[in-house]
C-alpha cells in the first residue's frame, strides 16, 4: 500500500505534533507501507521522512521545481520527483496513492485534504482519507464538516468519506481495516 501524507512544513510548532509525525513514519516503515509526501525537509514533513528513512522504509517526495530550487527538499530522500507546479504535484501524489493521511498543517495541508475529500465524493479517488487529529487539531474542521451535513450541503453518508484517528496507531489500524466507502459515489454526489 502507498500512503499519501499531507503535513505541515512549519518548524515552529509544538513538539508533540513532531513526535506524532515521527511515530507515524516509524509505523509506516514497520508496516511496510510506502509513503509519498510533499518532499519537504522541515516541520512535520521532515519528521515523517526522517522516521521512515531511519527505520529503513520506502518514501517518495514530490516537490514543485520552485520549492526544489529554494532548497526546501529533504536532502536524504533519494526518490524525489520534481514537478512543474503545485497542481502537478498533487495530481502526481494522488495518482500514486492508495490512501491519504492528513497530519496537522497549514493552509496548504487543508487545501490538499479538502481536495482528497472532494475527489472521493466524486468517485475520482477510492482510498481511505484519514485525519490524524493530534492534540484535537482538526476539531474545528470536524465541527464545520458536521455543520455542512446538518445544513444539507453534504449528505449524512458523506461523513463516512473520512476517518478521524487520534493517534498514529489508529491511523495504521484504520488503513488496515478499511473496507471502502460506497460502490458508486456519484449516485449520492448530487444533493
Amino acid at each position: 500500500m502507498t500512503v499519501c501524507v499531507f503535513a505541515a512544513s512549519s518548524s515552529r510548532i509544538d513538539n508533540k505534533y513532531v513526535q506524532a509525525a515521527a511515530e507515524l513514519g516509524s509505523l509506516f516503515a514497520r508496516s511496510k507501507m510506502n509513503v509519498i509526501y510533499g518532499g519537504g525537509g522541515i516541520g512535520l514533513m521532515g519528521a515523517l521522512a526522517d522516521a521512515v528513512l531511519g527505520k529503513g522504509g520506502s518514501i517518495t517526495g514530490v516537490i514543485p521545481s520552485f520549492m526544489n530550487d529554494e532548497g526546501w527538499g529533504h536532502p536524504s530522500v533519494s526518490d524525489m520527483i520534481v514537478t512543474t507546479d503545485m497542481g502537478d504535484r498533487k495530481r502526481n501524489m494522488f495518482a500514486r496513492a492508495d490512501a491519504v493521511v492528513a497530519l496537522p498543517g497549514g493552509i496548504g495541508t487543508l487545501e490538499e485534504l479538502t481536495e482528497a475529500i472532494t475527489l472521493k465524493q466524486l468517485g475520482l479517488f477510492k482510498g481511505p482519507v484519514i485525519l490524524l487529529n493530534t492534540l484535537d487539531f482538526y476539531r474545528s474542521l470536524i465541527d464545520f464538516l458536521e455543520h455542512m451535513v446538518t445544513g444539507n450541503f453534504l449528505r449524512s453518508e458523506h461523513k463516512n468519506m473520512w476517518v478521524i484517528a487520534n493517534t498514529p496507531e489508529e491511523v495504521i489500524t484504520s488503513l488496515s481495516n478499511d473496507r471502502g466507502w460506497v460502490d458508486d459515489p456519484r449516485k449520492i454526489a448530487k444533493i
